[in-house]
């Protein structure tokens, strides 16, 4: 399964139950996905070194019966979009210039079931912070540019795991957000389930397993 099919599966599981089909004449979150994923490849640009640039700032502007409706999943429904269009940009070898971030806003003037979508380039100063939860459930802020787990004393995150190599993983600030890169480790770095096979974005509650042992992902 790839990415983009990997977060729109997430997303239908954090509305199920939340809107039935009845609402159908309402704007549904998996539909508000696709059309701002289609709207950022609509605005991509190229950059002065011939990298293809998308915008990295959304809001999208929906009725206030629409509005009212997402209130209760609004935050992790956004914070789960933007992680989609982070995948999408990424498997499209796209750039942006920041964290993708996605805003909910109400207008009177929009009809139920109608969005209304701007979008912008904001950079990022730096990291924007987050922590990894460990298997024992101690936690370990992401304040650094990069954090390296592995088995060696000098790691940032010390492992006893012995299915953990000495320097397994890092978690990685790459200007745009964070992303997971396997160091070469014997038994292979996962994410999801899915073995990272090269860098791969980092979204709020992903599960990263090094060796036996799985890390959740908590971002800001």
């Amino acid at each position: 399964m790839g990415l983009v099919q990997h977060f729109e599966r997430r997303l239908e599981a954090l509305v199920e139950g939340v809107f039935t089909r009845t609402s159908r004449a309402g704007l549904e979150p998996l539909e508000l996905a696709r059309k701002l994923r289609r709207e950022m490849g609509e605005h991509k640009s190229v950059g002065p070194r011939g990298e293809v640039l998308v915008p990295n700032y959304f809001v999208a502007t929906v009725s206030a019966d629409d509005h009212e409706r997402f209130q209760p999943i609004e935050h992790a429904m956004c914070s789960e979009i933007a992680a989609l269009l982070r995948s999408h940009a990424h498997e499209q070898g796209w750039v942006g210039a920041g964290p993708m971030e996605v805003e909910l806003a109400a207008d009177a003037s929009v009809r139920r079931g109608r969005v209304v979508i701007s979008v912008s380039y904001k950079e990022a100063d730096g990291p924007t912070g987050g922590t990894l939860v460990l298997s024992d459930g101690a936690t370990v802020p992401l304040e650094k540019e990069r954090v390296v787990l592995g088995r060696l004393p000098e790691c940032d995150i010390v492992l006893s795991d012995p299915n953990a190599s000495r320097r397994h993983a890092e978690v990685r600030w790459d200007g745009r957000g964070y992303v997971l890169h396997d160091l070469g480790s014997m038994n292979g770095t996962f994410l999801n389930g899915e073995q990272v096979t090269e860098r791969m974005p980092l979204s709020p509650v992903d599960v990263i397993t090094v060796g036996a042992t799985p890390i959740v992902v908590q971002l800001r």
